[in-house]
């Protein structure tokens, strides 16, 4: 009986993690995202904009500002583009470091107008 708790519990550590997501103009829902540090993440989105959308990670730590541009390239962990009217399944893997991760779409003044979430990064 004991091994089969352990089992049951390795099996729920290593589950993978996987997030759906819907993008719209100019939205992500949902827009706060909760993943364990360090470890493989599906995520599943779905673009009902009328436009294309990308699901920008930051490094801790790092944000765009007032407006997203050619600088803020250097602070990207990870990102994805979905064109409109698509879905896409796309992979990475969290960062180590706990804490929240500030998520946006870089395209054509998206993040201005209030495209924007956050990647909460847990202890495994």
């Amino acid at each position: 009986m004991l091994l089969a708790l352990v089992l049951q519990l390795t099996t729920c550590n290593n589950s993978p993690t996987t997030i759906n997501v819907t993008l719209s103009d100019y939205r992500y829902t949902p827009s706060t995202f909760t993943v364990p540090a360090g470890k493989e993440i599906t995520l599943n989105l779905t673009n009902q904009g009328f436009v294309s959308h990308t699901f920008i990670i930051f490094k801790l730590g790092t944000d765009t500002g007032e407006k997203f541009g050619p600088e803020d390239k250097e602070n990207i962990y990870w990102q994805v583009e979905v064109l409109p009217g698509k879905s896409a399944t796309a992979k990475f893997i969290a960062p180590s470091k706990t804490g929240q991760y500030y998520v946006t779409c870089g395209l054509g003044g998206h993040h201005e107008v209030g495209m924007v979430g956050t990647l909460i990064v847990l202890d495994k």
